[in-house]
Parts: C-alpha cells; structure tokens; sequence
C-alpha cells in the first residue's frame, strides 16, 4: 500500500493543531494566577489526551511509511 499524500498532509495538520492546543494550554497554565482544584486536573487530562492523539496521528504516519 503506498503512502496517500493526501492523507498524510491531513494527519500533518491534525498533529500541528493538536500541538498548538498543547502549546496554548501550558502557556494558560503558566499566566494562571490561582487555579482551583479542579482545573489542573483536568487541564492535566486534556493534555494527556492531546498528546495521545499526537502520539497516534504520528504513528499511523509511521506505520504508512512502512507499507508504502
């Protein structure tokens, strides 16, 4: 099977957004002055799940590369 540039390019993007919600909720976390409980739990969840998607995206690209 040989690698669909298109699909690629997409999972490119979705990586890069999802890097960028990454990159905005630390730089909110950072310029926050007092979080309730709450909050870092689940901004500490959000990101857990951003950066499972990063993971998946980039090993799907991997796994692509592979077969094609």
């Amino acid at each position: 099977m040989e690698l669909d540039l298109d699909e690629s390019s997409l999972a490119i993007g979705r990586i890069e957004r999802a890097l960028s919600r990454i990159e905005k909720a630390l730089a909110n976390a950072s310029t926050r002055t007092s979080p309730s409980i709450a909050e870092p739990a689940a901004d500490q969840s959000a990101l857990k799940a951003e950066v499972a998607a990063v993971i998946g995206e980039r090993d799907r690209l991997i796994a692509e590369a592979d077969r094609g």
